[in-house]
């Protein structure tokens, strides 16, 4: 049987962005490759990040936030940094072969109503998805 890529999907509070990737990671790859996520200032994950992936029958909500140091000491394949903008906002994982970096607006700070906000999330899904298809599903 084949290893499966270890992939740590990292971003500032492991509220949203790193959890819907690995979930969909896992989902959408698990046969190939086994994703966890982390954030640097972990925080409460986000409503709308839940329902945005109950759309597509993914269940993120018992996705508990936690912090890089929580995987000190574990080994990846790749680290692939979501944050827009990498070198202010999103940390570093020293214990990864290699890393990639997709940036994706951070959608809380979005302005807007609900399904504006609601709408942001499902882009963002998007975005994700076609990213780790493209750089994954091969």
């Amino acid at each position: 049987m084949k290893r499966k890529i270890k992939v740590l999907f990292i971003c500032t509070h492991n509220a949203a962005r790193s959890p819907m990737a690995e979930a969909l990671a896992n989902s959408l790859l698990g046969d190939r490759l086994q994703a966890k996520s982390a954030g640097s200032k972990p925080g409460i994950l986000v409503p709308q990040a839940v329902q945005a992936m109950a759309e597509v029958g993914i269940d993120i909500s018992s996705h508990r936030p936690r912090g890089l140091k929580e995987l000190k000491g574990e080994r990846f394949d790749f680290a692939v940094t979501l944050c827009k903008d990498t070198e202010d906002i999103c940390p570093f994982y020293p214990e990864a072969d290699q890393y990639l970096h997709h940036g994706v607006n951070d959608p809380p700070g979005i302005d807007g109503t609900e399904e504006e906000r609601l709408e942001a999330y499902r882009h963002m899904r998007e975005d994700v998805k076609g990213f780790l298809l493209r750089t994954f599903g091969n």
